[in-house]
């Protein structure tokens, strides 16, 4: 598109009933961009709307000529509210990739490095190569960070101007940074200008998610787990046993508890045995909260979790040592390897360790005010460059699941007959797999796209705008990949997404819906629902039920059952206000462990170059550092004094994140004392904090005089071998029995209360 039009695709009606301030004032912006770019880009400044303008102009004239994409009139807008430092909405199909380069260089030109995170390794490979030339008409380099890159490698992707990457790689070579010996094994990354990919899943969804370095172990041992395992599946439901509501948590009734007191005589529950009561708890949850084929699957002799938000294997993610055990004795499986942890961290670690914070999505208007109130972010919604034609109808709402399952294969049946292709989205894989089987069985032949296949999703979703295609997957959002509509399927009213049940947020819908409809493209989403519907079930169990029917069980639009309409939305304003109250309680179970680490990071960062290492022990122990510095030289102590610091720090920092997990798992009995389990976890972990300056003191001291003294001078690969290498890089979900702490112990405090 020449730049000449660009001002007067901006005049046009849609752009001009923007009501958001700070968009119009873009929009000014944009149109006042020159039709022939400036020549030196050499001093800009995003401040100034005339250089802004002047970007802009150059930045999408490079894009026509380099990529072959001219950019519409909503991405340069776009652009320059990422400029701006504002976040952005922008509808899937929009072009957020380029968008996304734009502002990228408009960055890396003013001299700030730029990191744009992206869900996986593909994404990140992919962008970088495709966005490369842009970068390069502008002279600045680009680079991908991939897992399995030596640190050579990462160390050249991080030195670039751009540097895309996943979320779980980033995350992980800061982990890897802060365990550096050296500062030249670092991998040099510059964290000024990080841009967010599908931000408002990475920043909220998978927020709670910790990443972790770690190194082998001994396998975790828990003598109760099989036995347990296997003692939990004599309880019953509802008699020995209630699972919350939201299904996060599961709570021994009070003659629950008074069965396993019986059947276990020798054992004091709440008191020396009070880890018999952990383990106990952690084979419940694992039999009557977490089910296969739902949270996890098995395979090749292996637990392996589902991604809750993006419905696939998430290959590196396990639960903590406990629940994991717990899991693998509940399907008989051998363990998986021991672990020791070396360090972890979240998300809002990673991002906040940048000066400034974007992201792009295209349902984050929906989540701004937990975006600000967390992270600082500040969102614009850039209307889509053409009207969007897709028609999202209302959700249809039936009596029961058959009903509801009956409704979707003759909508299915119908419009795949008529020539449309239609994606069918579920919410786990065995969900997937039953609707997949369910339309196969009165002959609609049809693709499955689940956890099991997902490494053919790119080859899947390329074929499901075809017409007449029907594609069954798991949650679709954030999958990086748009769905063409061939020319027949345009034709025949464009691509129909029909959701079986609505999703745990609207966020998720939003995502689903914005599927159909790219670009200006036709298409028409729905949401069949019914009253047996975890999300029903879970958030609002006591609903009313239907005063009246239709013959295929759809409940009737009335006045007599208003109230049973409003069921799902409410259900899932339930289920949206117990996920930001997971992630606010989350955050603050974290909060002291990061600002510990803090420190402890800044204590480290200054012992490994130069004497503070050997100032700080010689403080401590002054009479035998003095005597081994007889021995050894100065130079030669010093670097020893640099190892066995660092080498200390780090394990002791292993040993208290241990620690915080082996009290995470069974805090929620403070209860029974009638005490706040998050205020008992914050003392304890406060308190043993206390004490680890002195620890790692003597640890390292005793490291150095233990190190063996070899022609005069002091064995450094002897002191590098004490250091643990993180040999596993994964992340693990957080322990969700001490999600609702309350809730957990409160059978248990109605027992006490009753003595």
């Amino acid at each position: 598109m020449p730049l000449t039009s660009v001002a007067d695709r901006l005049r046009e009606s849609m752009w001009r009933s923007a009501n958001d301030k700070r968009l119009k004032r873009l929009r000014r912006v944009v149109d006042a961009m020159p039709a022939t770019p400036p020549a030196d880009l050499t001093a800009l400044d995003m401040g100034s709307d005339t250089s802004l303008a002047g970007f802009l102009a150059a930045v999408g004239e490079a894009a026509g000529r380099e990529l072959g994409l001219p950019p519409f009139p909503n991405q340069y807008q776009a652009a320059a509210a990422l400029l701006r430092g504002a976040s952005i909405e922008l509808a899937t199909g929009e072009g957020k990739t380029l968008v996304g380069a734009m502002a990228a260089a408009g960055w890396a030109l003013q001299g700030r490095h730029v990191h744009v995170l992206t869900a996986n390794d593909y994404l990140a490979a992919r962008d970088a190569d495709w966005m490369g030339p842009l970068y390069r008409g502008f002279g600045l380099t680009c680079g991908a960070v991939q897992a399995g890159q030596d640190l050579p490698e990462r160390q050249r992707a991080y030195g670039a101007d751009v540097t895309y990457s996943s979320v779980a790689e980033a995350g992980f070579d800061l982990l890897r940074d802060r365990l550096a010996t050296h500062p030249n094994r670092r991998t040099g990354a510059r964290r000024e200008v990080v841009l967010v990919d599908e931000a408002d899943a990475v920043l909220l969804d998978e927020a709670r998610v910790p990443l972790v370095l770690a190194a082998d172990a001994e396998p975790h041992r828990d003598e109760h787990a099989v036995a347990l395992a296997a003692y939990v599946r004599g309880l019953e439901a509802g008699e020995d046993y209630v699972v919350a509501p939201d299904r996060r948590t599961v709570n021994l009734t009070d003659a629950g508890l008074r069965r396993v007191e019986a059947d276990h005589p020798g054992r004091d529950l709440f008191g020396t045995d009070s880890e018999f009561l952990v383990s106990l708890n952690l084979a419940l949850h694992a039999h009557a909260v977490l089910e296969r084929d739902i949270d996890y699957l098995v395979a090749d002799g292996r637990v392996w979790l589902v991604s809750g938000s993006r419905g696939r294997v998430d290959r590196l993610q396990r639960w903590p040592d406990g629940l994991q055990l717990a899991v693998e004795a509940k399907e008989a499986l051998g363990s998986a390897p021991g672990l020791q942890v070396l360090d972890q961290l979240v998300v809002a670690e990673l991002v906040g360790g940048y000066e400034q914070l974007v992201g792009m999505s295209a349902t984050m208007r929906a989540a701004d005010e937990e975006l600000e109130s967390l992270y600082g972010v500040q969102t614009v919604v850039v209307p889509s460059h053409l009207p969007c034609r897709r028609d999202d109808q209302p959700t249809r709402l039936y009596a029961t699941s058959d009903q509801r399952d009956a409704a979707v294969a003759a909508l299915v049946g119908e419009a795949s007959g008529d020539g449309r292709p239609v994606l069918v989205a579920t919410q786990s894989v065995r969900e997937s797999e039953r609707i997949a089987g369910l339309l196969r069985a009165v002959g609609l032949d049809c693709v499955l796209l689940n956890a099991r296949n997902a490494t053919e999703e790119a080859a899947i979703i390329s074929e499901a705008g075809s017409a007449g295609r029907i594609t069954v997957s798991t949650q679709m959002a954030g999958r990086g990949t748009d769905v063409v509509l061939s020319k027949d399927a345009a034709a025949a009213g464009g691509l129909l997404v029909v959701g079986v049940g609505r999703f745990a947020s609207a966020r998720l819908d939003g995502q689903l819906r914005g599927r159909a409809g790219r670009q200006g493209d036709p298409g028409e989403s729905v949401f069949l629902a019914s009253l047996e519907d975890r999300l029903v079930t879970d958030n609002d169990p006591d609903h009313p039920q239907p005063a009246s029917v239709d013959g295929d069980g759809q409940v009737e639009e009335n006045r007599a059952n208003r109230r049973v309409l409003g069921v799902i939305d409410h259900a899932q304003r339930v289920s949206d206000g117990d996920q930001r109250s997971l992630r606010w309680l989350s955050w603050r179970y974290g909060e002291l462990l990061r600002v510990q680490r803090a420190h402890l990071a800044g204590v480290r960062d200054t012992c490994l170059e130069g004497p503070a290492a050997l100032e700080r022990l010689a403080g401590h122990a002054g009479e035998e550092i003095a005597e081994l510095g007889e021995r050894v030289g100065q130079d030669a102590l010093e670097a020893a004094a640099r190892l066995a610091l660092v080498a200390a720090i780090d394990a002791t920092w292993s040993a208290h994140l241990g620690h915080a997990a082996e009290l995470r798992e069974g805090i929620h009995l403070r209860a029974l004392a009638r005490e706040d389990p998050l205020s008992e976890f914050e003392k304890e972990m406060g308190a043993a904090y206390q004490g680890l300056a002195e620890q790692i003191l003597d640890d390292a001291v005793a490291t150095l005089l233990d190190a063996p003294v070899v022609d005069g001078r002091l064995d450094l690969e002897s002191l590098e071998t004490r250091i643990p290498s993180a040999t596993w890089a994964y992340t693990v979900t957080d322990n969700e029995l001490g999600n609702d702490l309350t809730r957990i112990g409160r059978s248990l405090r109605r027992l006490m209360s009753k003595d």
